[in-house]
């Protein structure tokens, strides 16, 4: 901790009052940073923000606010702030781009010309092709994404590593796989765990699309934060690497398992598979593992339990 202290004094999350945003400033603040939190509240929401944080609520488009948050001497800047939605990607492809190349451009000019010291970027595992080898992915593989949103990510990390080259900035990309926890906002397209609990607590069926046998890897959103507190420590200038567990399980497991916990007489029903999402999706962190001696600390099994209290009134 001591190491952040000296370092860095003034972080900025974009999208801090949403899900994973959120349980990183609390993070940060733990560990003694001032946070200063930009966020649209599209789906982020005020009171996730801790009391310590200082809300700003604006786009992280408007380039204008954005230079003004970051040159009152911000020196380290987590850009959490997206559309997030591989499946409503496909339908608004266009804002989609918007937001999540400009806007990060826009951060990323700022950092350079208010002298930021390191950026960290929340990309994602939507980057990459689909694996038909069912093997954990490294970095290393080929980059084709199957959804608009794993393009602009994509497009992000590419302009991030062009610019991180020429600057003195330091840049971290962290490719998130399925992230999942409590504060997670309910959506029709994003975190299937949310999604299912959602549908079973109504007494609906989970629906699932295709055979149910698509492999995911889900970490917890704090051992996310965990990945971002290392990233930030870490003495690198620029970096690419893959956060999750390396553990892979099956859309039907999680959702037999939610069944049982919550009502036993409901089954999962199936629907058509998806062409913008990937079959198998498992993280190889060997790479984070090696260089940020991360270690992930929940397990889905264990966790569950956790996330279904966090709907049940």
């Amino acid at each position: 901790m001591a190491v952040s202290i000296k370092r860095f004094r003034k972080a900025l999350v974009t999208g801090g009052a949403g899900f994973i945003g959120s349980h990183l400033c609390e993070g940060l603040l733990k560990e003694g940073l001032k946070v200063v939190v930009l966020d649209n509240l599209s789906m982020g929401k005020k009171k996730n923000v801790p009391k310590k944080a200082t809300l700003i609520v604006g786009d992280v488009l408007d380039c204008n606010l954005v230079n003004s948050i970051i040159s009152r001497n911000v020196d380290i800047v987590f850009h959490e702030a997206a559309i997030v939605s591989i499946r409503g990607s496909t339908k608004n492809f266009y804002n989609d781009a918007m937001n999540n190349i400009m806007g990060t451009l826009n951060i990323l000019n700022a950092s350079i010309e208010f002298g930021v010291n390191k950026l960290v970027y929340a990309s994602s595992m939507a980057v990459y092709a689909d694996n038909v080898k069912e093997t954990p992915i490294p970095e290393e593989y080929k980059k084709e994404p199957i959804s608009p949103y794993g393009l602009s990510k994509l497009a992000s990390e590419n302009y991030l590593s062009l610019i991180a080259k020429s600057n003195q900035i330091d840049i971290i990309v962290l490719r998130y796989f399925n992230t999942f926890g409590e504060r997670q906002t309910f959506t029709p397209y994003v975190g299937i765990i949310t999604i299912f609990i959602n549908q079973l607590l109504r007494g609906e069926s989970p629906v699932i699309f295709g055979d149910g046998e698509q492999t995911r890897d889900f970490i917890h959103v704090k051992d996310i934060v965990q990945a971002n507190l290392k990233a930030m420590n870490a003495d690198s200038h620029w970096g690419v690497f893959n956060v999750g567990t390396g553990v892979g399980t099956t859309v039907n497991s999680i959702a037999n398992a939610l069944r049982l916990k919550i009502n036993p007489e409901i089954h999962p029903v199936h629907t058509d598979a998806k062409p913008e999402e990937l079959r198998y999706s498992v993280a190889d962190i060997t790479k984070i593992k090696a260089q940020f001696d991360f270690r992930p600390q929940y397990n889905i099994e264990d966790s569950l339990d956790l996330v279904i209290k966090r709907y049940i009134p």
